[in-house]
């Protein structure tokens, strides 16, 4: 199910100011962006200072006169009805002093207290009922019970917890959370905190949406709510500002990056970090809905945490989490093993997809050899997986691709692990 974002408009919109003053932030750290900006362009137009810093005109008209007023500025020609302008060497001086300070240059922060205002303004409250949970999940095949539960977690935006066997599409299922959202929000390029930036907009995170807003301030962006997955690869850094010493700017920790939108653990409890470490990282921010950040002087200061926190794992959440904890994830859904019936749908979409000729028999005889190779347990993974090696075999044999019994014994055979007998496999470890 695709939402027609470029239809929508914000519902919180930061006006663009029309003073220095209004822009929030420290004019010292304005007139170093415009200056380390003019050092990395040569030469420029104001135009050109606009669109790369995202300020609004009067503020660049504002700094251009000050730096003419202290002879860092030369007007070099025109470009159109554009002053060409360019550091003198004074103003090269000014702004290579301002780059051993930070070398940012990109677009202007806005301040940390703007933030907090807009993402407490744009906590999502999404109509949620069985039809469109149904069409967010449009491209799996759910069983009714799952989607009844589903969506009342959703509907509270609190912590969620999916667990169950590995394969059964918890993960699936919480990567298509975002497509419930059917609005549009507003992220800042960065933010500004006690003089520092801190880069929150991510250009693979935050999808920007083809949209005219009207005096929407240019340091935000419009975007679709985020969704971010993090997996194996969540360390106790990333939870953290990240100090980028060269450049001396800092990045947004990836809950902050998910703010207004998903936030998915995929593989919770397989991670590098303890589950223990993890769930007191974020203990008081699950109640609170506040995070605590340091900057690397040790200033620490509070950010917001609005979003829906999603654990998936193959473990159970009795060994994973004590009561405290269980307590601020008030929703635990039990992904089971799938029923005949959704086997047999799963197993005839994936044949479409591969170009295989779907039939009941021959789906009846997938689930006897998967209950007979793998167990009791249908898993929803298996006939994708299974169509896959089918379309290899016949690619590798170079002939025609072809579903029938022999086919299925072959893939299956590849498929599962067979146990092997005591001599023959006395040798693995």
């Amino acid at each position: 199910m695709a939402t027609t974002y470029a239809q929508l408009t914000p519902s919180f919109v930061p006006q663009q100011p029309q003073t220095a003053a209004g822009l929030g932030i420290p004019w010292p750290l304005v007139l170093d962006i415009v200056a380390r900006r003019l050092h990395l362009d040569g030469q420029t137009t104001l135009l050109g200072l606009q669109d790369a810093l995202k300020l609004p005109p009067m503020v660049v008209e504002s700094v251009f006169r000050h730096f003419q007023k202290e002879q860092l500025v030369e007007i070099k020609g025109m470009s159109g009805s554009e002053f060409v302008i360019s550091l003198t060497n004074a103003g090269r001086q000014f702004a290579l002093d301002r780059m051993k300070v930070s070398l940012y240059a990109g677009p202007a922060p806005v301040s940390l207290r703007a933030y907090h205002e807009a993402v407490r303004a744009q906590a999502a409250r999404p109509h949620v009922n069985r039809t469109r949970v149904t069409e967010a999940m449009g491209d799996l095949v759910v069983e009714d019970e799952l989607l009844d539960q589903l969506g009342p977690a959703i509907v509270s935006q609190k912590a969620l917890f999916l667990f169950g066997s590995s394969g059964n599409g918890k993960t699936s299922l919480a990567e298509r959370l975002a497509r419930i959202y059917q609005d549009a929000i507003v992220v800042p390029y960065a933010i500004e905190v006690d003089g520092q930036v801190m880069v929150l907009f991510d250009p693979v995170i935050h999808q920007p949406v083809d949209v005219e807003v009207p005096g929407l301030d240019t340091r935000w962006v419009v975007c679709r709510r985020p969704e971010v997955m993090v997996g194996g690869e969540l360390t106790a850094e990333m939870l953290e500002l990240r100090l980028d010493v060269r450049a001396n700017t800092y990045s947004a920790p990836v809950q902050m990056k998910a703010n207004n939108g998903v936030l998915v653990v995929d593989d919770f409890g397989r991670q590098v970090m303890t589950p223990t470490h993890l769930l007191n990282r974020w203990i008081v921010p699950l109640d609170r809905r506040i995070d605590f950040l340091t900057l690397g002087y040790g200033l620490k200061f509070d950010v917001p945490f609005v979003l829906m926190l999603v654990f998936a794992t193959n473990l159970q959440p009795t060994k994973l989490l004590d009561r405290a904890f269980l307590r601020r994830v008030p929703n635990k859904i039990y992904v089971r093993p799938v029923s005949d019936h959704s086997f047999h749908e799963i197993f005839r979409l994936e044949a479409l997809k591969c170009g295989l000729e779907y039939s009941a028999e021959l789906g009846d005889y997938l689930i006897e050899l998967c209950r007979k190779q793998g167990g009791r347990w249908l898993r929803a993974c298996y006939p994708r997986d299974i169509c896959d090696i089918m379309v290899a075999i016949d690619e590798y044999e170079e002939r025609p691709t072809r579903i029938d019994r022999e086919q299925l014994e072959r893939a299956t055979h590849l498929y599962f692990a067979e146990h092997l007998d005591t001599d023959e496999g006395s040798d693995m470890i």
